[in-house]
């Protein structure tokens, strides 16, 4: 059963999704692999530009295996949401 939208800002992007994964060069697959999900859920979660329409779980998933391969997720800030490498600690 897929979860109803929610309205927590903090949730990522579908858009958000596509354009880690160019960011650290994955296939789906890896990041299928790296998520512990399946290939369809993360092509599901890319398909919008918005809040994806996979389980809060698969979303969460998604977003720390792209978190520990070195994104960081934008929030809305006036300039829209977005994703670029994180800033390591010196």
């Amino acid at each position: 059963m897929i979860e109803k939208k929610s309205s927590d800002k903090n949730e990522i992007t579908g858009a958000q999704i596509r354009a880690a994964r160019a960011l650290v060069r994955w296939s789906a697959k890896e990041l299928a692999s790296a998520a512990n999900i399946g290939v369809a859920t993360v092509s599901r979660a890319e398909v919008e530009d918005g809040r994806p329409t996979v389980t809060s779980a698969n979303l969460k998933a998604i977003q720390v295996a792209l978190e520990t391969a070195g994104i960081e997720f934008i929030p809305v800030n006036g300039g829209g949401v977005g994703v670029r490498f994180r800033i390591a600690d010196k």
